[in-house]
This record gives structure tokens, C-alpha cells and sequence, in this order.
């Protein structure tokens, strides 16, 4: 995944103001490739202080000569990051089976694979077999330890992300407070970077799909309902973490319990595991959001009107997002969310009824384009930027250089 940078101009101030290597591959990862002497132009420094930084990421493998485009006579050499200088492992971890993935420098899956497993099961369990499995994928990518740069996880449930801790996880006991990076310290000499699981899927959808996009809503409908936030291109976490747990804003005239405690949840009415519990109380074979999704599939009647239904309940729930935050695009994702347009359907009906013109003039409202992987994306595109931002670039040729 490349860097963006919508302005030269930005690019070259950047890199005036700090001269650093680090810098300079921010603007090599932004163009894709450039000459030494284009790079010299955007930047404004001295071709000298270009080649030294050049030569310095060259070292490092984090560059690598390409052909160049010839004006005549013999072609210029250009320089591109180098993609295969390392890797991340990537982790997006859900209630009771997880996807995890080992990728390049530039956000591709080397090897991946989905694991049955219980975040129930508490940290020590969970996280011994996230460990092993990443061990079997580095092998499977033909990649050591070593090259690990970066540790990416998503969780189901409220982080402390500056810490990199589950913060008061309802369907996560034993796990509030507890160091994700700490566990993996030990394992690795790489940076763990911990969120949400709601907030990585939107950072996978906004980074492959709607990068131009400002402003974003993710929803994830599964057995519960979430939303990511993507505010100014970034993502919006809130003071505690807690920012777009739409599931638990009540619905008018509903009183069903919510594993929150309160009643009357958008969840506890149209989540996918309350939805199975309605089925099943009709009598149809229903136990989880993954039935709820097999019925409808299947063509069953009742399953297809409640998750319409459920749609529109979740449609009443946005219109007021819309108008409060006025996204650009709202995506909606998750098992339930992917099983079938009558949900989109919904959803769709109620917002461009209840929410003001202006909100929604240009407003869409579209289905996930990475399904089940937008997790594992978003995971590897957080973790990447975070180990090839221009202030970590710089220290670890610093570290290098003092070894």
C-alpha cells in the first residue's frame, strides 16, 4: 500500500523542513518511482544530500533500482520501495473464529488462513495460538522472525490504543487491561499496534476503495453492530476508545434486554444473534448470526423479513449519523451485512427518508468490497504506516547505524 500525498508541494515542504531518509521514502512510496533527479526537483535538497539519504534506504534494502524512462542515451535509474524488505503479521480476531495473515511491506498476503477460536477463551490461550499459527505462515511465506516489522490486531471490542489494551470488552473476559503489545515483547522485536475490530475493516475498505473519501461509516452487522468512523481521512477513536458503538443507541418503543444491561439496543432488536432468537422462537433452526445468513441465502421467508427489517432499524439508527456527521460514503460489512441485499435494502429506504437532503445529496450507501478480509486489510495498512512513517524509518537507520 503505498503512502498518499495529495499535493507535491506538501511533499516537498515535508521533506525541506526535516531532510531525513526517512522522509524521503514517504515521497518515493507517494510517486511510486522517481530518478535521483526528480527526486532532487520535488524536494528542493541538493542532488549530494539526495544521493547520501538514497544511499543510506539502498543499504537498508528499503530501496531498489528500476528501469527508467530514456530521453536518450544511456536510461536514468529509478528508485521504488522495496515491498519485500520485510513483513507484517496481521491478526483481525472475532468472537469465536479469526482471520490471520502474514503481508509485504506493501499491504499483499503472503499467507493466510481463517482459525476456529474463542476470544472467550481469555489472552494467554488465545493469543499462544495466534502465535503459533503465525509461526506456521512465516514458514509458509518463507519468511524468518527476523523480518518481522510490525505486529497489527484487531479485537471485538473497545481499545485503549495508545496502550494497546481491550477496555472493558463485554464479550472479551479476562482481557481488560491486559498488554497485547507486553505478550508479544517478548516474541518479537517489532511494534504491536492493537484496535479495534470495527476500526481496522474501515481502514481496509477506506485504503482499497475510497481512499478520496474524507469521511466514511463502516458498519459491521454480525452477531453484534459496530461502526468505524473515518474522519478526515483518519480514523476517529473517541476520548476512551469507545467512539461508534452504535449497537447500544436505543430504539424508540423496543425493550428487549441488551447484554449491555440496558434495554432497547439496536443490537438486542436486529444483531444477528438477537435475529437467530427470534427465528428460533418461530420455530426455524436458528442459533447464530451464521445461520441467520444460511437462511437467507437459502431463500427462507421469515429470516429474509427480519433482516429487512433489521435493516431499517439500523437505517433509523444512521439517519441520525447522517445528519450528525455527514459521511461521504457509508459501507456496510459483517456476516449479516454481506448475506443479503434486503438488508442494504433497508438500511437505504429509512436514511434517505429521515435524513436532510443536504446530508445525503451525494451520499452512497454500498456494500463491503472486501467481505470477511477487510479486517486483515486494514490491520496490515495500520501496522505499515505506523513502521514506515518518516519518524520510524529514521530511527531504525539510527539503530543500525550505532550496532
Amino acid at each position: 500500500m503505498a503512502a498518499s500525498d495529495e499535493h507535491g508541494d506538501g511533499a516537498k515542504a515535508a521533506v525541506g523542513e526535516a531532510a531525513t531518509a526517512g522522509a524521503m521514502l514517504h515521497v518515493i512510496r507517494a510517486a511510486g518511482t522517481l530518478t535521483r533527479a526528480e527526486l532532487a526537483r520535488r524536494t528542493g535538497l541538493a542532488r549530494s544530500t539526495v544521493a547520501q539519504r538514497v544511499d543510506a534506504l539502498l543499504r537498508h534494502e528499503l530501496l531498489h533500482e528500476v528501469g527508467g524512462d530514456s530521453t536518450g542515451g544511456r536510461p536514468a535509474a529509478a528508485l521504488a520501495f522495496n515491498d519485500g524488505s520485510g513483513v507484517v503479521l496481521c491478526a483481525d480476531l472475532g468472537a469465536t473464529h479469526s482471520r490471520l495473515a502474514v503481508c509485504d511491506l506493501g499491504g499483499g498476503a503472503l499467507a493466510e488462513e481463517v482459525e476456529e477460536v474463542a476470544i472467550a477463551d481469555g489472552p494467554e490461550r488465545v493469543l499462544t495460538l495466534v502465535h503459533e499459527r503465525f509461526g506456521a505462515l512465516l514458514e509458509q511465506a518463507g519468511r524468518s522472525a527476523a523480518q518481522v516489522r510490525g505486529i497489527g490486531l484487531g479485537v471485538p471490542g473497545p481499545v485503549a490504543f495508545d496502550r494497546g489494551e481491550p477496555a472493558n470488552p463485554p464479550i472479551m473476559p479476562g482481557w481488560d487491561g491486559f498488554s497485547i503489545p507486553g505478550w508479544f515483547a517478548a516474541r518479537y522485536e517489532a511494534p504491536v499496534l492493537v484496535d479495534n475490530d470495527v476500526n481496522i475493516m474501515a481502514l481496509g475498505e477506506h485504503a482499497t476503495s475510497w481512499s478520496d473519501s474524507r469521511h466514511l461509516l463502516f458498519i459491521k452487522v454480525g452477531t453484534g453492530i459496530g461502526c468505524g468512523i473515518v474522519a478526515g481521512g483518519a480514523i476517529h477513536r473517541g476520548a476512551m476508545g469507545a467512539a461508534g458503538d452504535i449497537g447500544h443507541i436505543r430504539l424508540a418503543g423496543r425493550d428487549e434486554t441488551c447484554r449491555c444491561g440496558n434495554v432497547g439496543c439496536l443490537e438486542a432488536v436486529s444483531g444477528g444473534g438477537a435475529i437467530a432468537r427470534r427465528l428460533s422462537a418461530l420455530g426455524v433452526e436458528a442459533s447464530s448470526s451464521r445461520d441467520v445468513v444460511r437462511l437467507v441465502r437459502g431463500g427462507d421467508g421469515p429470516a429474509t423479513q427480519l433482516v429487512r427489517e433489521a435493516g431499517r432499524n439500523l437505517g433509523e439508527v444512521l439517519a441520525g449519523c447522517v445528519n450528525f456527521f455527514n459521511p461521504e460514503v457509508i459501507v456496510v460489512g459483517g456476516d449479516v451485512g454481506r448475506a443479503s441485499q434486503q438488508l442494504l435494502a433497508g438500511v437505504r429506504e429509512v436514511i434517505f427518508q429521515r435524513s436532510l437532503p443536504l446530508a445525503t445529496d451525494a451520499l452512497r450507501v454500498v456494500p463491503s468490497e472486501l467481505g470477511d478480509r477487510a479486517g486483515i486489510v486494514g490491520a496490515a495498512a495500520l501496522v505499515i504506516e505506523h513502521v514506515l512513517s518518516p519518524a520510524a524509518i529514521d530511527r531504525a537507520l539510527r539503530r543500525a547505524a550505532a550496532a
